[in-house]
């Protein structure tokens, strides 16, 4: 009797599929949109790139309903005989004020957006978000600079990987000028409970305006 050899070959995934999704994952976030095939090949091979990022005491996370994957580190295991600790593959970097204040309200801004329902996408200008952080920062006697130094928050928050910057045909209705999309991973970033403890942040935001100092805040990104 002749079995049916079809029904049990094994689907071969070539290597270099695996190679590309490690070196893509360890550069840093990896979008639905911006690679559907190489996300195909992350669905497909995301067994065998966990057992492979967990020698490296990193972590995948993956959210299929958002499109987005990350690695982030894992708790460094707890051995008595060890000396020193491993580096780091995926680095912290400490943000400062105005980056961590711009996020917090960007992160309230898209939890209030998800209550509407509709859109799925959080579209803001650049305008928008100015106005949105302009009641916690001090008054700006010289608008022009005020703005430029909100432009360099807004492109570290880019470089973060949490904006993204539209082409003007994908701003939809907004005003002419510069738009962008909320990328949803910041929910993955900012959890419920930070964002539970928002008003009382705010309300150290303040305290630290007042004082004239705001200096570094206490959130790390990777």
């Amino acid at each position: 009797m002749v079995s049916g050899l079809s029904n049990t070959t094994p689907i071969t995934i070539p290597a270099a599929d695996l190679s590309a999704l490690l070196i893509s994952l360890l550069k840093g976030v990896l979008y639905r949109d911006s690679d559907e095939r190489l996300w195909g090949a992350l669905l497909n091979l995301q067994a065998r790139v966990r057992d492979y990022v967990t020698m490296l005491y990193l972590e995948l996370v993956l959210d299929e309903a958002e499109g987005y994957a990350f690695l982030k580190s894992r708790p460094e295991p707890k051995d008595e005989g060890q000396t020193t600790s491993l580096p780091r593959l995926v680095v912290r970097r400490q943000l400062s004020f105005p980056v961590s204040l711009l996020l917090a309200l960007l992160r309230k801004k898209l939890a209030e957006f998800d209550t509407r329902g509709g859109d799925t996408r959080l579209v803001m200008s650049r305008d928008e978000m100015i106005e949105l952080i302009r009641v916690f920062m001090p008054n700006a006697t010289n608008e022009a600079k005020f703005t430029d130094q909100f432009e360099i928050q807004i492109n570290k928050v880019v470089e973060l990987g949490f904006l993204r910057k539209l082409k003007p045909a994908e701003g939809g209705a907004l005003a002419a000028g510069a738009n962008y999309e909320v990328r949803r991973i910041l929910r993955a970033f900012v959890d419920a409970q930070w964002l539970g403890e928002f008003d009382a942040r705010l309300g150290v935001y303040r305290a630290q305006l007042a004082d004239g100092s705001p200096g570094e805040d206490e959130r790390q990104h990777g």
